[in-house]
C-alpha cells in the first residue's frame, strides 16, 4: 500500500491537524472542520486516523545488539519522587564518549523518541531521553491519552527536570564531559530554553521549537543548529525576532528551512514526514554534534 504524504491531503486539513495536535484544537472540533475537506469515501475520522503516527516500523530495533538500552529513574529535583528516562549507548565502545539529551514530542516519551534515542547511539554517543509524563504514570501508550496528560504537568517543575536529566547525564561514567540536547517541536523549545538556563552545554539542535523571550538570548552560550519546515507558519513566525536577538548577542548559529515541508517532518512514523528533508537535517545534526561534542563529523 502506498504510504500517504503530506500531498495527499488539502493544506487547510494539515494546518487543522497542527493545531490539533498542539492543543488550539480539541478532537470534536476538529471533526467538525476537516468534515468539510473529507472526499473520495474518506471520513473527517479517517482523516484523523491517517494523519495520526503509525509505530509499526522503526529503524533501530530495541534489541539491536549493537546498543545497550534501558530505562533508568532518578530522584525529582522537586522532592517529589522519581524520574525515569530511556538510556541508550554503543554496546561495545571504547574510550570516553560524547552525550545527547532528547527531548520528545507533547506527547511523552513514546516509540518514536525511543527509536531517535537509539540511532544517536549507533552514531556513537551516549543518548538519554526523559519522560516527562512519568510523573503522571509515563507514556500512556496511546497518543491522545499523552497529549491529554500532557495539559496537565506544571511547566515550571518539567523544565527543571530537564535541566536535572542533563545534569545527570553529563556525569554519566562513561562520558566525556560534553553535553549536546535535541529537541523536536515541543522538545525543540524544551532545547531552546535549556540553552539559556545552562551555560555549559556545549550544542543545542532545535527542531521546529518556539523561540525564547529575546531577553533570555543574552545568555546562550552553546552553538545553535535550529531545523524548520518552510511551511510551519507557526514557528516561523518567531524567527525573525529570535535572529536579531541571536545576532545583537554574537551566539552561533545556523538555521536551515527546509522547502515544502510540514511541521513535524523529521517524525517518520506520520505522514509530515519528509524522507528527503529528514535524512539531511539528521545528517547536519550529527556532523554538529561530532564536531561540537567529541568524534569526527
Amino acid at each position: 500500500m502506498k504510504r500517504l504524504t503530506a500531498a495527499d491531503f488539502d493544506p487547510e486539513v494539515l494546518k487543522l491537524f497542527d493545531q490539533y495536535v498542539h492543543g488550539q484544537l480539541d478532537r470534536r472540533a476538529f471533526l467538525s472542520s476537516a468534515g468539510r475537506y473529507a472526499a473520495g469515501g474518506a471520513t473527517a475520522a479517517s482523516l484523523l486516523a491517517s494523519l495520526s503516527p503509525s509505530f509499526a516500523a522503526q529503524v533501530v530495533a530495541p534489541d539491536d545488539a549493537r546498543i545497550a538500552a534501558s530505562f533508568v529513574e532518578y530522584p525529582s529535583p522537586h522532592g517529589y519522587g522519581k524520574l525515569r528516562g530511556y538510556l541508550v549507548q554503543p554496546a561495545h565502545a571504547h574510550g570516553k564518549l560524547p552525550m545527547v539529551l532528547v527531548v520528545h514530542e507533547n506527547r511523552g516519551l513514546n516509540p518514536h523518541i525511543e527509536d531517535i534515542t537509539r540511532r544517536l547511539a549507533l552514531d556513537g554517543f551516549i543518548a538519554f531521553a526523559p519522560d516527562a509524563l512519568f510523573t503522571l504514570g509515563g507514556y500512556p501508550g496511546d497518543e491522545d491519552k499523552a497529549r491529554a496528560l500532557f495539559a496537565k504537568l506544571d511547566q515550571a517543575k518539567t523544565r527543571a527536570d530537564f535541566v536535572a536529566a542533563a545534569d545527570i547525564l553529563k556525569h554519566h561514567p562513561g562520558g566525556n564531559g560534553k553535553v549536546g540536547v535535541v529537541g523536536f517541536c515541543y522538545g525543540g523549545g524544551v532545547a531552546n530554553y535549556l540553552a539559556t538556563v545552562i551555560p555549559d552545554l556545549a550544542a543545542v539542535v532545535v527542531f521546529y521549537g518556539t523561540q525564547p523571550p529575546a531577553a533570555d538570548v543574552a545568555r546562550i552560550k552553546a552553538p545553535l543548529l535550529i531545523h524548520d519546515a518552510g511551511k510551519d507558519e507557526r514557528i516561523l513566525a518567531g524567527w525573525p525576532a529570535y535572529e536579531a536577538a541571536l545576532k545583537a548577542n554574537h551566539v552561533a548559529y545556523q538555521h536551515f528551512t527546509y522547502p515544502n515541508t510540514e511541521h513535524g517532518f523529521n517524525n517518520d512514523t506520520t505522514p509530515r514526514y519528509d524522507e528527503a528533508a529528514a535524512k539531511l537535517a539528521w545528517q547536519r545534526t550529527i556532523d554538529f554534534f561530532k564536531r561540537h561534542l567529541g568524534g569526527q563529523a
